[in-house]
């Protein structure tokens, strides 16, 4: 209760001060007469004076009190220039202070609350920016004074940063009304000091850091391409680097837009989705549930069936697919509108220039007004002592490794407990091999809520899968038994035997061998970007997983877009890319999709929520489908139908999300989903009967009962 009760103290004190302030006709007149009766009584009280005007000054600025102007005008007209800045100088930046940190006490968790992450973002760039801010807003007294205190005070900066800014910021407007206030005597009207001149100079002065930051950032730019000589003018509008999700979209919009543009690859047009990632594994992940279906066709009324499985037949499948997609990636179908594709190796040579390097060995330079860099990313293999001697596989090695195999891996053990390597052990498991996952980490798919991992644990051990949480990988080996692999759990360690072994830990971008290093453009995890994903060149931009901070396919495709926009059309308008609405699926059995915040998220952010359930087992559809299992689950603001969040379980998670997705994006509530006409019987009725859900727990019981006795009434 100390917070309400302090609020509304300081509300009733400046209620009081307001009403006292009426009684008073604050005008030069009024003011010169009161200044007058202090001057008399200051020769005998000079400091005991100053100190209660300095207190004076203080509360008023604390409690936003509209009286600071003339406050002002009075310490330079009772103390002198010098006296009066330095009086009206400090206690203005104290009084402004402590504003400040009553707005942070009071007011901060439950604007952050209202925020949901929003306020992350916001904080983000108050913590980068935010004392440049301040500066330029004191410097135009145009501003009100109280509001500026109040926002700033939501933000995270330092009181001692707001104070020193303040005192800096304040100081040129605070010197022109002191001073003004030693002339009090002859001025008769306020507009002499604050004249349209007057105003237009704060304004200008206001103006003036931006000016001075756009002009550091043109000298920074000047510096970074100082060494390097510019090229009268350019072979290309735009040079792409990299064929997957990234290259493609952004060659594409390029030549849509009729700009001279070359994509550069070095392997296989499509990247990795296409050739190792999205398109093989769901075309595996298809064939296991289908050979899955057969062993549970009595859950279907038929006879159950024991699949013969040519493991042969089902790579060639995976393979097909890969095939049958190709062509929509090709270099055929990009040729056709208007890119040109070289195949080589990429290697940028100074900030324009771009070296290519054949098949055949023959180099090509080439130069452009912009480049973008959309390398990928590749498997992470840990320094795991013997692993090269094992044979590992990866998810980019395995569908050629294993692709004249009669039959699968007989004993497979995946390392890694992430989404890729949840959805190899799965499948492995239903195509027939015995499959043991092994995971550091106390469970798997720690990005997801612990229920979540539960589910999808033991979907994963009634499939066969052997799945050891809480398991370091020691070592990798052969012995005359065959190959092995060392674990350690609880002290204790080891040796599981195995024919395979599928290494997904997880993925690292490709950021050698690019010319990044010699460039000096930062590279150490991710290439270093700003919010327009440019890098220390603004020319040179980078995009898709070698940018980071997701790496999905859909999310390369959207930074695409703004990477290739902002490479052609920067100079007139450069966009900030969004990452407000990102959703993501594994394609594990059950799905798993989710967009926004997790549970799990929500509560280490301190973010308040609700949360609503429906349960897919309900659903019409699902019965009939015989998968009658999983959730939606709503994050959504208390008392609120503002969605935070949302995470789906169960049989076409990741096309259910995309509703979500959508009202996520567009600011809509769960409400604006229940009105919404939902086909019978589909599953996409879950993502209603949830909004439905939210509804019946927010229904008003006294609103309830008043139509009850409203229906009695007109049964009479």
């Amino acid at each position: 209760m100390k917070k309400p009760v302090l609020l509304v103290a300081i509300l009733a004190l400046i209620a009081t001060g307001l009403v006292i302030l009426r009684n008073y006709s604050l005008d030069l007149d009024s003011v010169r007469a009161h200044l007058d009766a202090l001057q008399t009584w200051r020769q005998s009280n000079a400091w005991t004076l100053f100190a209660l005007f300095f207190l004076a000054y203080v509360t008023v600025t604390a409690l936003s009190l509209p009286v600071a102007l003339w406050m002002t005008l009075g310490a330079g007209a009772l103390f002198g220039f010098w006296q009066g800045l330095l009086l009206a100088s400090f206690a203005s930046a104290i009084g402004a202070s402590l504003a400040f940190l009553a707005a942070r006490y009071l007011l901060r968790n439950w604007v952050r609350a209202k925020l949901g992450e929003r306020a992350a973002t916001i904080d983000t760039g108050l913590k980068r920016d935010g004392a440049f801010y301040l500066f330029t807003l004191r410097l135009i007294p145009i501003v009100p004074f109280f509001a500026i205190n109040l926002i700033m005070g939501l933000s995270p900066m330092r009181v001692t940063t707001f104070w020193l800014v303040s005192q800096a910021g304040m100081l040129a407007g605070t010197a022109v009304y002191v001073n003004a206030g030693t002339q009090l005597a002859q001025i008769d009207s306020l507009s002499e000091i604050v004249s349209p001149a007057l105003l237009l100079s704060f304004a200008l002065l206001g103006i003036f850091p931006w000016i001075a930051r756009m002009f550091v950032n043109i000298l920074r730019r000047r510096k970074a391409y100082a060494r390097w000589k510019r090229p009268a003018g350019f072979d290309r509008n735009l040079i792409v680097i990299g064929a997957g999700a990234a290259g493609l979209v952004s060659s594409y919009i390029a030549a849509a837009t009729k700009a001279k543009v070359t994509l550069v690859e070095s392997g296989k047009m499509g990247g990795d989705c296409l050739n190792y990632g999205c398109v093989p594994s769901k075309a595996l992940i298809k064939s296991a549930k289908l050979a899955h279906r057969m062993h549970q066709a009595d859950h279907y009324g038929l006879e159950p069936v024991t699949p013969q499985i040519p493991f042969a037949k089902v790579i060639g499948r995976v393979h097909r697919v890969i095939a049958n997609i190709a062509p929509h990636d090709s270099v055929e179908r990009y040729t056709e509108l208007g890119v040109e594709v070289i195949r080589g190796h990429a290697k940028i040579i100074d900030p324009w220039t771009v070296e290519i390097t054949q098949g055949d060995g023959g180099r090509r330079r080439l130069t452009s007004r912009a480049i973008i860099i959309a390398t990928g990313a590749e498997p992470f293999v840990p320094p795991l002592p013997g692993i090269e001697d094992v044979g590992y596989l990866t998810s980019d090695t395995l569908w050629e490794v294993l692709r004249d195999r009669p039959e699968a891996p007989r004993r497979l053990v995946v390392l890694g407990g992430g989404p890729i390597g949840c959805e190899l052990a799965q499948s492995f498991a239903r195509l027939g091999s015995q499959v043991t996952q092994v995971e550091m980490a106390s469970r798997i798919m720690l990005r997801e809520d612990e229920e979540v991992s539960e589910l999808v644990k033991a979907s994963l051990e009634r499939d066969g899968v052997n799945l050891l949480t809480n398991h370091k990988a020691v070592a990798c080996g052969t012995s005359d038994e065959g190959k092995w692999i060392e674990v350690e759990h609880a002290g204790e360690t080891r040796r599981i035997a195995f024919d395979d072994i599928i290494v997904a830990v997880g993925r690292k971008p490709r950021l050698t061998g690019f010319g990044l290093e010699e460039l000096g453009i930062k590279a150490e995890r991710v290439v270093e970007t700003n919010d327009y994903l440019e890098t220390l060149f603004p020319n040179i931009l980078a995009a898709g997983d070698v940018a980071g901070p997701y790496q999905f396919t859909h999310v390369a495709g959207h930074q695409a877009w703004f990477a290739s926009v902002n490479a052609l059309f920067g100079w007139i308008r450069r966009f900030k890319v969004d990452y407000r609405v990102v959703p993501w699926a594994t394609f594990t059995d059950p799905e798993v999709a989710r967009v926004g915040l997790s549970e799990a998220e929500a509560r280490e952010k301190g973010i308040a929520y609700e949360v609503t359930r429906y349960d897919i087992g309900d659903l019409d559809r699902a019965i009939a489908d015989g998968a009658a299992h999983g959730f939606v689950k709503v994050l959504t603001r208390p008392g609120k139908d503002r969605i935070l969040g949302v995470t789906i379980t169960g049989e076409h998670a990741g096309d259910l999300i995309a509703e979500f997705v959508l009202a996520m994006k567009h600011g809509l509530g769960l409400n604006k989903i229940l009105g919404t006409i939902h086909i019978y019987p589909t599953l996409a009725e879950a993502n209603k009967y949830a909004a439905g859900e939210w509804r019946r727990a927010h229904v008003n019981p006294r609103l309830l009962a008043l139509l009850e006795k409203i229906h009695d009434w007109r049964r009479k």
